[in-house]
């Protein structure tokens, strides 16, 4: 009986500790949409970026990639963005994907412009940039510096 009570208890101190962990995994990944505004934004392609992605406006992160879409007619990849409400975005603004690192992971880069109009919800940013391949710029200068020998 003393052994059934053993095993009860420390059973139950392993489920506290994973939901502890858990709940503190959650908070520290910040995983909770923001309640602010959605922008779209069009591009060639995404590059790797996925929905939950950061939206960041000089390093500093003000908002999350909320959805992607293809456009059916052009083609396109759109981009929407739940980006937080006190932050307004200047209507000649631009995008592009970044890297976040070598090992991987982008993130939307907004880089504001000077107009003094300001987006409202839901309007398109088209001034992109498609992110940079690092596999393609080593393919190239791998196959020019092949060809250069030749």
């Amino acid at each position: 009986m003393q052994r059934n009570m053993l095993e009860t208890v420390m059973g139950a101190i392993v489920l506290l500790t994973a939901v502890a962990f858990v709940s503190l995994a959650y908070e520290a990944a910040n995983i909770r949409g923001t309640d602010g505004y959605e922008l779209e934004a069009e591009f060639g392609a995404t590059g790797g970026l996925s929905v939950g992605d950061d939206v960041r406006i000089s390093g500093i992160k003000v908002g999350r990639i909320s959805r992607q879409e293809l456009d059916p007619v052009t083609y396109a990849a759109r981009i929407v963005m739940s980006l937080d409400e006190r932050i307004r975005i200047p209507a000649d603004s631009s995008a592009r994907i970044t890297a976040a690192s070598l090992l991987g992971g982008n993130y939307l880069e907004l880089i504001p412009g000077a107009d003094e109009d300001m987006m409202q919800p839901g309007e398109v940013i088209y001034d992109t940039r498609d992110p940079v391949s690092l596999t393609d710029l080593l393919g190239k200068a791998v196959f020019s510096a092949a060809n250069d020998q030749s």
